[in-house]
């Protein structure tokens, strides 16, 4: 039987060694610390992305909804719908161009902005490190996305 844990062979696919799993797992463990802020607000994690893109940006169409918070049509459309069905959101296509959708606040999305100061309260301190350390790490991983764009 082969002996991963100790092999240099095979030590580019040891767990251990990727940034992708940490990465993977703080984002899934952080998520999941939003939920109960978020329950006062009564949106999910993602429809809370949506809502601060909005809250920050105002209207835009879908497309530039999806870029922003970077979430394809194909997840992005029912999240739009349900937030529509709660009255915080407004989806309208313009006369004459069938293909964009565009988005609008509602009063109540508007108002809900209000209630959503409470949460970053809620989160801080949930990733125990120096405020410093953290603008770090949001900063590198800020510029990861600007390479990996990049990229493609």
């Amino acid at each position: 039987m082969d002996d991963t844990r100790s092999d240099e062979k095979y030590a580019g696919i040891r767990l251990d060694n990727q940034l992708c799993f940490p990465l993977y797992a703080c984002a899934k463990e952080l998520v999941r610390q939003y939920r109960k802020p978020l329950e006062a607000l009564n949106l999910t994690y993602t429809q809370y992305l949506v809502m601060m893109a909005l809250w920050e940006h105002g209207g835009m169409t879908e497309g530039e909804l999806g870029q922003r918070v970077r979430l394809d049509s194909g997840t992005l459309t029912p999240l739009l719908k349900r937030l529509e069905k709660s009255g915080y959101i407004t989806r309208a296509r313009p006369a004459g161009n069938e293909r964009k959708l565009f988005l609008s606040l509602t009063e109540a999305g508007e108002a809900l902005k209000e209630k959503a100061l409470e949460v970053p309260p809620a989160m801080q301190g949930c990733i125990d490190l120096p405020e410093k350390e953290l603008r770090q790490l949001r900063d590198l991983l800020n510029k990861a996305l600007i390479q990996l764009d990049a990229a493609i």
